[in-house]
C-alpha cells in the first residue's frame, strides 16, 4: 500500500496520527516478534509527553533505589524534615512524543538490542526538539544498539540523520540529501579493537510510493529485516484507511 498523508486532509484531522503511529509499531513489533529468535522479544513504548514515569521505573528497575526509599530508610541520618528555600526560577520541562519499537534480549538482563523510532511532529517542530531527539539516537548508538528511524511527518520539515550529525559534531561529508523530506534511516554501530564505526542505510521516503525493506541491526544477533510495506498495510487495513 502506497504511503499516506497522515497529517493533512483528507485522513487529517478525522484519522488521529498518534493512533495510528501505535498501531504500525505495534505491527512493526508483531512482525519482529514473528522473526526474532526466541531469545529476543520486541514490545511497543508509547509516551506522549512527558516521561518523567518511565524513567523512574527504570531507575527503580536497575538500581532498586526506588523501592529502599518507598519503605523508608534503611539507617542513617534522617534527611526527610529537610526543607529547601524557594527556588529561583520555575520553567517548563521538555516534553517529547515517542512512539517506539524497543528489542530486547533475554540472555543479557532484557537489555535493549535495537529499537524502531517513529517521529511525531514534535520531534521536528523546533530545534531544540530536533536536537534533543538526535542527542537521544547517539546515546543509542553509544549503548551499541541498531536504530531505525522512520520519518513520514509531512507537516514539519527537518532532516533527522543530519541533525544527528551535527550532535556528533560530523562534518559534513557525513550529510544526507533528502530531497522528499520523509525518510527510513537504519544505523548499526560496529565497535572492534581499534576503533568505532557506524554503518548507516537510508531511503527517501514519498507520499504516494510504496515502503522499502530496511535492516535492523540487533546487537547480539545480526540483522533482521523490517518489512515496513507489509506492516503499515496491516495498520492501515486495521485503521480502516483501506
Amino acid at each position: 500500500m502506497p504511503l499516506l498523508d497522515h497529517f493533512h486532509p483528507p485522513l487529517h484531522p478525522t484519522h488521529r496520527w498518534e493512533s495510528f503511529h501505535a498501531r504500525w509499531a505495534v505491527a512493526i513489533a508483531d512482525a519482529l516478534n514473528d522473526t526474532l529468535p526466541a531469545r529476543f522479544f520486541a514490545e511497543t513504548q508509547v509516551h506522549l509527553g512527558a516521561r518523567v514515569e518511565a524513567d523512574v521505573v527504570e531507575f527503580e528497575q536497575h538500581t532498586g533505589i526506588g523501592n529502599d526509599l518507598a519503605n523508608g530508610s534503611p539507617g542513617g541520618l534522617a534527611t526527610a524534615t529537610y526543607a529547601p528555600p524557594q527556588p529561583l526560577l520555575t520553567f517548563s520541562g521538555p516534553t517529547e512524543d515517542d512512539v517506539t519499537v524497543e528489542v530486547r534480549d533475554r540472555d543479557r538482563d532484557s537489555r535493549v538490542a535495537a529499537i524502531v523510532e517513529l517521529l511525531s511532529p514534535r520531534n521536528k517542530d523546533r530545534d531544540d526538539a530536533r536536537r534533543g531527539f538526535a542527542a537521544k539516537a547517539a546515546a543509542y548508538l553509544r549503548l551499541g544498539a541498531g536504530l531505525l528511524v522512520l520519518d513520514v511527518i509531512t507537516n514539519r520539515s527537518g532532516n533527522a540523520h543530519n541533525d544527528l550529525m551535527a550532535v556528533l559534531n560530523l562534518p559534513d561529508e557525513f550529510l544526507l540529501l533528502n530531497t522528499t523530506g520523509l525518510a527510513a534511516t537504519a544505523y548499526r554501530p560496529v565497535t572492534d579493537a581499534s576503533s568505532r564505526t557506524v554503518d548507516v542505510w537510508f531511503e527517501s521516503l514519498a507520499v504516494g510510493r510504496q515502503l522499502p525493506v530496511m535492516p535492523l541491526a540487533v546487537r547480539g544477533f545480526g540483522f533482521v529485516p523490517v518489512e515496513l510495506e507489509t506492516t503499515y498495510t496491516e495498520a492501515c487495513h486495521r485503521s480502516r484507511l483501506t
